[in-house]
């Protein structure tokens, strides 16, 4: 019987393969729909409570009107600007896709969401 012998320090296993990173453009798209969703939804209390506090409810025409409509329309803007970057992400290849999905589904939730509860808010009076 013939014994072979190997070095101690030679590995019998390949090289592993290098891991796939994160899409970039994913986790932005990520990050500015979780960060959408909280301002919305911030924003939407704050709207809320100044309806609550006005006697007779917030004037249309008023300053704070304004600025919270024109404040919604950003940060819904900023949720499709978060769903471009998580289609771009989904795009890329060789990278990992979970906060391209993440952030595409979040905000497209958010927008969605939004949309709908200012067209049932419209729909009350």
């Amino acid at each position: 019987m013939e014994a072979t012998l190997t070095p101690a320090n030679s590995t019998t296993s390949a090289t592993p393969a290098i891991e796939a990173k994160h899409s970039g453009l994913g986790i932005a798209s990520f990050v500015l729909s979780i960060v959408s969703l909280v301002l919305i939804f911030g924003l939407l209390i704050v709207a809320g409570v100044l309806e609550a506090i006005t006697p007779g409810g917030m004037d249309e025409e008023s300053v704070e009107a304004i600025v919270v409509g024109l404040l919604l329309f950003a940060f819904i803007g900023t949720a499709l600007i978060a769903t471009g970057l998580g289609i771009a992400g989904l795009c890329q290849k060789q990278r990992k896709k979970i906060f391209a999905i993440l952030g595409t589904i979040f905000s497209l939730v958010t927008v969605v969401s939004t949309v709908s509860l200012i067209s049932f808010g419209m729909t009350i009076d």
